[in-house]
């Protein structure tokens, strides 16, 4: 693409976000960045250093000098050099992000985090806030959402393929606290920018999501 163009795409746990997000800017060749997994990397490092999750400040302190990269061309996530690709989407980490993401001060950083790479460049970022906080400015802004069953079912069969032992009860009920937790939180709470296209990805493949939403950008 010749101009620069950023697309937020917000949705709750198990809309298919990063599945979509990542096809979405390969069809368009623009970068994809990833903010779930950023969260999910401080989330993993507090674990590791025994931080108590209920201990604010030192969570904060964790996500302001925490080293966090990502090598698109072998798929990695790197959290002080060490690869966290796999680990950061054990159950035990998915739980405690939930936590995390509350915390304003981790949000700032990270936030300020995420910013910088939009200056750089035209890139598609998926999340939770993107287009009502991260970037309100963004030309594309997409919610995608789905219906609790289907979205417990996905993350479920996610958690299948990558060995992780859990039911699909287990699974749907750490949707439905996600859910409430990410939609009732004091700062940047999940709801749909005002001038959000919002797709129900309930009945639709991923590749029909995307292409609904290369039809929106095209259109910009």
């Amino acid at each position: 693409m010749k101009k620069k163009i950023h697309i937020a795409i917000d949705g709750p746990a198990g809309a298919g976000k990063s599945t979509v997000a990542k096809k979405v800017a390969e069809r368009l060749g623009i970068s994809y960045l990833d903010t779930g997994a950023m969260y999910r990397v401080v989330a993993y490092k507090v674990l590791k250093t025994g931080i108590p999750l209920t201990d604010e400040a030192e969570v904060v302190k964790v996500a302001q000098n925490i080293n966090i990269e990502f090598d698109h061309s072998k798929k990695a996530v790197y959290c002080d050099g060490e690869d966290v690709t796999q680990k950061i989407r054990n159950p035990e980490v998915s739980s405690a992000v939930a936590i995390v993401a509350t915390y304003q001060g981790v949000r700032e950083h990270l936030v300020k985090l995420q910013r910088q790479q939009a200056e750089k460049k035209s890139l598609v970022m998926d999340g939770r806030d993107i287009g009502t906080h991260v970037l309100p400015e963004a030309q594309v802004k997409i919610y995608l959402t789905a219906s609790v069953e289907e979205r417990a079912k996905r993350r479920y069969l996610e958690n299948i393929n990558n060995r992780k032992n859990t039911s699909l009860e287990q699974v749907r009920q750490e949707i439905l606290n996600r859910d409430k937790i990410d939609s009732g939180r004091e700062h940047s709470p999940l709801k749909p920018a005002d001038d959000a296209f919002i797709i129900d990805t309930t009945d639709l493949t991923v590749d029909q999501v995307v292409d609904k939403i290369v039809k929106i950008v095209g259109e910009f």
